[in-house]
């Protein structure tokens, strides 16, 4: 079965936190309140979240977390590479090299397609789109498009 993490999972939860207020800084507590997430879990995600650029942090009595960008500008694959890393189906999906069968493998460049897609269904997701399923109000205010994704053949 394929899936994210869980951390990856928590980290989008506490993102659409953010993007529900997208001009407040809201303390680690108070994400960890609003999430349903304990205080370490969402401390945990807030660190790599911040290095990729997708959440700034402020220091001092009144310190807390904001999101970076606008919630329209941020999609889920960029939340799935700053919490795992590249996007990879397979290791041969991400680096060449790394397989000892992979000059007589068959399979590789079909692999490396379906990677192609499953990243491009992310990044037709933003995360504004995910606040939406959170918010039916607001879902239907701002109508989102479907996520498209077809395998070439062969």
């Amino acid at each position: 079965m394929l899936r994210v993490t869980k951390l990856t999972d928590y980290a989008t939860v506490v993102l659409t936190v953010l993007a529900a207020e997208p001009d407040a800084v809201l303390s680690a507590a108070g994400l960890a309140e609003r999430a349903g997430l304990e205080i370490p879990t969402v401390a945990k995600v807030l660190k790599p979240l911040a290095q990729a650029g997708l959440v700034d942090g402020f220091r001092g009595a009144s310190g807390g977390y904001r999101l970076a960008r606008d919630p329209a500008s941020i999609n889920l694959v960029e939340i799935v590479e700053a919490m795992e890393g590249p996007l990879g189906m397979t290791e041969c999906s991400v680096h060449a090299g790394a397989c000892g069968i992979e000059s007589s493998c068959g399979v590789r460049a079909n692999w490396r397609r379906i990677n192609d897609v499953v990243a491009d269904a992310l990044r037709g997701v933003s995360l504004a789109q995910m606040l939406n399923d959170v918010h039916p109000a607001r879902a239907a205010s701002r109508p989102g498009k479907g996520i498209p994704a077809t395998l070439a053949s062969a």
